[in-house]
């Protein structure tokens, strides 16, 4: 029987990446659960075999139940009942799986009754789901919305909430609304204490809500009336079994169709005040966004996965002028596209996530007693990395995956276009990853300021000092040459002060940016273990030194008048 962890020796080349240690060490406070709970791991390795288990049964379920639903939901997807939202039948096929395998909660601590796994194994699982359904990924790794509830909550609403999750109930977000889409200090859904009621009651409308109908929701909304900007918005608690909420409308959609996208109505639903009022943009979905950006980085690669798998098997199945398609260079160059693409993007993955790992559990850690100066340290430093990885990771997958599903269908021809090829379903699936949770073009704005204060290229310039195995310094030697392409395009785009340049040219600045860390990174993982990464890293390193000069070249030769030829199109 396939297994989608099993399959892949990859998860367990990143599970056992020297930074883990620490990550492991830090979740477990030094292995401090195992004299209360009998599945808590006694050390390091113990922790690492837990991590194994959990990701074995997810790549059993994945392959053997959620992929072979996966074209009835596809097909079915979810429709409205009188004001309720209702799954396709397949995916309480799938709900019910996960529950009984014990896959819900899993980054929480074991006392709310979750599996207490850092950041990094859970990605690992997320990808492994997206790889068999992209739209059940979204309704199950919602789940992660409970870190910000824990993060931020009392210790009674964890109490109250958080085991709800860890036993399978479900989670949405509601931040969009109709006149609010990227600019969430438009939202307007009005909150309002009553005393009579002794809580707060929300009425408005959200739109393009994932899983909008879901058991417990976390809302951004207006509580400081007369305000219009973001410090008026508060986080909220809603919780279904109130009532309140109604579903309008279900938004039918190109792709990932399992996973609802409602509008929901609300008039005078109960809700509790999630950390303190006014903080629900400022600070609240900000790291409700993070969260939510690593999931869809995860996600997109799975995709990217499923894309090189569909190809490389029908490549070598398919035969024309007497022999397997793989065999044409022109494919086989597709195909080594994808997977090179593949393997920088999952390694650029989990090297974020160990970076969220580290400083969210020391964050976790600094509510239980105070940090020793060094920590703090620790936690600053990683923190930064976090946010400067996080926009590189989600932004470069999507669109990895978007390139990789397009080359799939170009793999199999004429029948990639047929709808009862799967190839369909992932480009269908896969065009909204650079668009929610943060577009592409806003994630290169978050990036911006780490490309313009240098801190990218101090980065890359501490990579490239690693050492680097015999069959790697030929690459090692053009990604040095490509770091001196970056940096001599940052000092250009500097030198001309011209925010409107800046912006315009931040696109190529970004790309660049991502080109040279994922090379730095599939080398480095290439040298560690040439058996899984070599030829990626080969292709791959060839492939952004492509980008990277063609960028390079733009960047140089743009002046502030060509932007007139561009606003003509206006």
């Amino acid at each position: 029987m396939a297994n989608y962890y099993s399959d892949h020796p990859e998860f367990d080349f990143y599970l056992n990446h020297p930074e883990m240690k620490r990550v492991v060490e830090l979740k477990e406070r030094n292995f401090a659960d195992k004299d209360k709970y009998e599945d808590a791991p006694v050390d390091f390795d113990d922790a690492i075999e837990n991590y194994k288990r959990v990701l074995d049964i997810t790549g059993d379920i994945a392959a053997n139940i959620l992929e072979p639903n996966s074209e009835a939901v596809d097909l079915e997807g979810p429709h409205l009942v009188e004001g309720r939202m209702h799954y396709a039948s397949k995916t309480y096929e799938n709900i019910e799986a996960t529950r009984q395998a014990g896959l819900w909660g899993i980054s929480m601590p074991r006392r709310y009754g979750g599996l207490n796994m850092p950041i990094t194994p859970y990605s690992m699982a997320s990808e492994i789901v997206a790889t068999a359904d992209a739209g059940f990924q979204n309704i199950w790794s919602l789940q992660d919305c409970i870190e910000t509830l824990y993060e931020f909550g009392s210790e009674e609403q964890r109490q109250k909430y958080i085991p709800r999750v860890c036993a399978g109930e479900t989670m949405s977000m509601d931040l969009t609304e109709p006149d609010a889409g990227s600019d969430l200090q438009r939202v307007m859904l009005k909150a309002t204490y009553s005393e009579e009621e002794g809580c707060w009651l929300l009425n408005g409308v959200k739109r393009f809500i994932t899983n909008g109908d879901s058991d417990i929701h976390l809302v951004l909304a207006r509580s400081e009336a007369g305000t219009h900007d973001g410090r008026g918005l508060s986080m909220f608690i809603y919780d279904k079994n109130q009532g309140g909420v109604t579903v309008r409308h279900i938004e039918n959609k190109l792709g990932i169709h399992g996973s609802p996208t409602c509008e929901l109505v609300y008039k005078n639903a109960k809700a509790e005040l999630c950390g303190s009022t006014r903080m629900g943009l400022i600070k609240y979905v900000m790291a409700l966004m993070n969260g939510a950006r690593l999931g869809i980085a995860a996600q997109s690669v799975g995709v990217s996965q499923a894309a090189y798998d569909e190809a490389l098997a029908y490549a070598k199945d398919r035969k024309q002028f007497g022999e397997a398609i793989v065999k044409f260079p022109a494919v086989y160059d597709m195909i080594a596209r994808i997977k090179a693409k593949l393997d920088a993007g999952r390694s650029i993955l989990y090297q974020t996530a160990r970076y969220v790992d580290i400083y969210k559990a020391l964050e976790d850690i600094s509510r239980e007693r105070k940090l020793t100066p060094e920590e703090r340290q620790e936690q600053k430093k990683y923190a930064r990395l976090a946010d400067a990885f996080t926009p590189v990771a989600k932004g470069m997958n999507s669109e990895y995956a978007n390139q990789n599903a397009y080359d799939c269908i170009q793999v199999h021809g004429g029948s990639g276009f047929i709808m009862e090829y799967k190839c369909q379903r992932l480009y269908r699936d896969a065009r909204i990853f650079s668009i929610y949770e943060g577009t592409t073009q806003l994630q290169v704005v978050a990036a911006l300021r780490y490309i313009t204060n240098s801190t990218y290229l101090n980065i890359m310039k501490e990579m490239l000092e690693r050492e680097v195995s015999e069959d790697m310094k030929s690459l090692h030697v053009r990604v040095a040459k490509m770091i001196e392409l970056y940096e001599q395009s940052l000092e250009y785009v500097k030198q001309a002060e011209n925010q409107e340049v800046l912006d315009f040219l931040a696109r190529r600045l970004y790309d660049m940016t991502a080109d040279i860390l994922m090379s730095l990174l599939i080398i480095g993982d290439a040298t560690a273990s040439p058996e899984l990464f070599a030829k990626s890293a080969q292709v791959y390193v060839r492939y952004a030194e492509e980008e990277v000069i063609g960028h390079s070249c733009y960047v140089k030769s743009f002046i502030a008048e060509d932007l007139v030829n561009f606003r003509a199109a206006e």
